[in-house]
């Protein structure tokens, strides 16, 4: 089966305009999730999409491989697709551009994931740690069936007791595996589902769709950059890990 990785990068992002480009320990977040990428599966499989110029120009800088796309893409998943029109690669990883201490093993974990059940959209996940992480309306929680099935998504607290108390929770890792088919009939819509609006969750739309999603447990934690806030929780695990 032929498979690519790609990053999706934009921009005009809501939350933090410019985020690709912010200067991580002298390089681009965006580089460090293209390097990591290219750890996990080498660099001839890893492209940036991007409706940016100015993001073209930086990641064509440090040797990354750019498809652009057009700016009209509602979320990362719909310029994978458009992206997948020019590859035409049987499925694609999609590894998400704010995650650049993403670890190089859980993206072949979800690569090997999909390879033992082809054409299943999978996603990777691990458990929550802190309850302030659990109570951030940042973090996409998980809750999934015993066989690993994706139940429900949500930026809230879940699953809670009614006692408003943290037992156990698991976070949404951004790295995605969607074969071709899945990812024309997630272009194929004009308009966001109602949850995926209203959460702000793309693999949502699948759900709603009564598509099944399989999610797969890592053990590694990573930070991902949704609001400035997060940028020194990097900074501080890269000067940790040196």
């Amino acid at each position: 089966m032929k498979y690519a990785v790609v990053i999706p990068a934009r921009y005009q992002s809501s939350r933090f305009p410019g985020k690709p480009l912010i200067d991580l320990n002298g390089k681009s977040m965006i580089q460090h999730v293209w390097e990591r990428c290219c750890l996990a599966v080498g660099q001839e499989l890893v492209y940036i999409a991007t409706d940016s110029e100015i993001i073209e120009e930086v990641c064509t800088g440090f040797g990354g491989q750019v498809i652009m796309t057009s700016s009209s893409c509602m979320t990362g998943t719909d310029r994978l697709a458009e992206a997948n029109k020019k590859l035409n690669a049987d499925f694609i990883i999609n590894v998400q551009g704010d995650e650049p201490l993403i670890e190089p093993d859980d993206i072949c974990k979800v690569i090997e994931a999909y390879k033992k059940e082809p054409n299943t959209i999978v996603n990777a996940m691990c458990k929550i740690e802190s309850e302030e992480e659990f109570r951030s309306f940042t973090v996409p929680k998980v809750v999934v069936s015993k066989s690993n099935k994706l139940l429900y998504m949500s930026r809230s607290a879940i699953p809670l007791s009614k006692a408003n108390q943290f037992h156990f929770a698991y976070k949404q890792v951004c790295i995605y595996a969607f074969s071709k088919r899945h990812l024309e009939f997630f272009a194929a819509h004009s308009a966001k589902t109602e949850i995926e609006q209203i959460e702000d969750i793309e693999i949502l739309r699948f759900l709603e769709s009564d598509i099944a999603v399989q999610m797969i447990e890592v053990e590694a934690s990573s930070i991902a950059i949704d609001v400035p806030e997060d940028v020194e929780k990097v900074l501080s695990r890269l000067r940790h890990n040196g």
